[in-house]
């Protein structure tokens, strides 16, 4: 089941490039990524209360709070970074390079989490790498 949601992931995520680009026309990128960030906020905690988790909140940790509070800067960073490359470029070009972030996880989860780092997952990560210099150039 996880490879539906990650599939659908992908094309939601599609679809957010194709939107954003088209949306962000004559908007200052921060405002869109509060705008954008607004949206996911609600739709976020619509999910939480449909399907009543809300009462786990007091379960969660205090090391789970640290990384859930650094993710969330993280995003924020790479969406305001990820707009105002979108508003200043074609979405052919910043779209892969922000997949990039596909090879920079990866290594990541092997210094990081101990993840295996397989030959498989080193040559994904040079053609992954390699596709982009060529989509990009």
């Amino acid at each position: 089941m996880w490879f539906v949601f990650a599939l659908l992931s992908s094309v939601f995520a599609a679809l957010t490039s194709i939107l954003a680009k088209v949306g962000i026309d004559g908007v200052n990128s921060n405002l869109a990524t509060a705008i954008r960030t607004a949206v996911v906020l609600v739709m976020s905690w619509g999910m939480v209360f449909l399907t009543h988790t809300q009462s786990g909140i007091g379960a969660i940790g205090k090391k789970s709070w640290l990384f859930l509070i650094l993710s969330g800067l993280a995003t924020g960073a790479s969406w305001l970074c990820y707009y105002k490359a979108l508003q200043m470029g074609n979405a052919s070009k910043v779209v892969p390079i922000d997949k990039l972030s596909v090879v920079i996880t990866l290594i990541l989860a092997f210094v990081f989490l101990h993840e295996e780092f397989t030959m498989k997952s080193i040559i994904g990560c040079v053609l992954i790498g390699l596709g982009t210099l060529m989509m990009v150039l």
